[in-house]
């Protein structure tokens, strides 16, 4: 795969200028063919100014004028590939952007496939698999929050962090392996047990840490949702509408108006919250309307934060339900229009009696738009996300969680093991699978497997 060169578009065709890439061992060559200065001999990190020339039946210098260009010029192992590369920033025209894909294809290159420029650069060694990654999600990342933990993971902080773990996992591997090597001598002990299991357990809980913050990293990463429930003519979708700052959700004194559910994204503080407004809770006849209540408790159930917006207090058993409906999740009572009545002072002692009154409750007036600040804010705190003005690896990915997860269950059994007094060879298999789970998330354990490379890199844009 790495024997042939590869080309394709980098940019979106229609802008006013496009780059076309180009990587491989004849990456210059094919270039140089149709532009119109030599590159043969140009160094590497290098800008040219000239033509795209197409070649007319081989008589040099009578071919067409595709183009004015500048090609940069990247030598190898420079180059984000790590191969020879160039880079063609020419017009944005459809036109001349076919032309010169045509041109390089016939001069011996190959369309590239999604991701496979980063693909090159993993299988270099300018990346590794985690790294490789973190190009997709930086690409896609649409706010503040996914661009910085997308960015964090570019600049090696998940490496770096399992890169320390590997190291103390190896040197625990060695020292029981050493031992193997002088079985008939069962006297000898290399690997201090009780430094191993004090050790072991330290592994473990960075481990946990890492899993730890997937919740919040695929929130980050998806965009963290918010179900505004409650009954019919609450002002739920009057609240959507202020929310996002447009006409969503058609507003309407007759019950039951929104049937389906409507979701748009809102950013606060540079974190994307998906608010989804759902049907309201009534009991009903119409068959329309009780498929859109069904999907109301659907979302609900779906939702990491619930707005459950009332115009009236909650009976005892309406607080049961939304609370039994509610665990594990964070729940902010909205109480609306109250430019008509405030009911908060009444909701807080209500609440006092349920959750130590540890349920956020935020007084609006959807419809004259005021404190929707203050609900932002409620919305924000409820998430709970980490710092994001640290450094500290956050796990982002389903994948690099099912590897930590399945690495922790191997230590985990280490220590049981160190416990129960069993023998070297034991302890150090379950070592290596851990170290085999960890490598999996940087591609240290992943160069025969095919298989999970096309996974990987097949989501990535072309061109990248």
């Amino acid at each position: 795969m790495r024997d042939d060169t590869i080309c394709a578009v980098a940019t979106a065709i229609g802008g006013a200028i496009a780059i076309i890439r180009v990587s491989g061992p004849e990456a210059i060559a094919a270039t140089d063919r149709i532009f119109s200065k030599p590159l043969s001999q140009a160094g590497g990190q290098t800008l040219h100014y000239g033509w795209i020339i197409a070649p007319a039946g081989g008589v040099e210098g009578e071919g067409e004028v595709v183009d004015e260009v500048m090609v940069s010029v990247f030598r190898a192992p420079h180059s984000y590939t790590g191969e020879d590369a160039t880079e063609i920033s020419c017009h944005g025209s459809r036109y001349i952007v076919n032309r010169v894909m045509q041109l390089l294809i016939e001069g011996g290159c190959r369309q590239a496939l999604g991701g496979e420029f980063t693909q090159r650069a993993f299988l270099a060694g300018k990346l590794d698999l985690s790294q490789a990654e973190a190009v997709a999600d930086l690409i896609a990342s649409s706010n503040r929050a996914a661009h910085h933990t997308a960015m964090n993971q570019l600049r090696g902080s998940v490496s770096t962090e399992l890169s320390a773990l590997r190291d103390q996992l190896m040197l625990m591997t060695s020292l029981l392996e050493l031992e193997l090597d002088f079985s008939d001598h069962e006297e000898l002990e290399f690997a201090d047990r009780s430094e191993l299991q004090q050790l072991s357990h330290t592994i473990l809980a960075h481990l946990q840490h890492l899993a730890s913050t997937f919740a919040a990293g695929s929130a980050i990463k998806e965009g963290i949702p918010v179900a505004i429930v409650g009954k019919t003519n609450v002002g739920k979708s009057t609240l959507l509408n202020q929310l996002v700052g447009e006409e969503r959700a058609i507003v309407s004194s007759v019950h039951g108006t929104t049937r389906d559910v409507i979701e748009d994204c809102i950013t606060i503080e540079g974190i994307c919250f998906r608010m989804i407004d759902t049907a309201g809770l009534r009991s009903t006849t119409d068959e329309v309307e009780q498929i859109g209540i069904g999907r109301t408790f659907r979302k609900l159930s779906e939702a990491s934060i619930v707005l459950w917006v009332v115009d009236e207090v909650p009976t005892p058993e309406e607080m049961a339900d939304m609370e039994s409906r509610c665990q594990e999740k964070q729940l902010i009572i909205v109480n609306n229009k109250t430019d008509i009545a405030d009911l908060t002072p009444t909701l807080r002692q209500l609440i006092a009696s349920h959750k130590d009154g540890s349920l956020d409750i935020i007084g609006i007036s959807a419809r004259q738009g005021e404190s929707i600040p203050a609900l932002r804010q409620a919305i924000l705190r409820a998430a709970h996300l980490p710092d994001l003005s640290s450094s500290d690896a956050i796990i982002s990915s389903a994948r690099h969680y099912d590897a930590l997860r399945q690495a922790e269950a191997h230590l985990s059994r280490v220590i049981v093991g160190l416990d129960s007094g069993l023998s070297g060879d034991l302890l150090s298999e379950d070592l290596r699978l851990c170290l085999h789970s960890l490598g999996e998330i940087t591609g240290q354990e992943t160069f025969s497997s095919s298989a999970v490379l096309e996974n990987i890199f097949s989501r990535f844009c072309i061109g990248k």
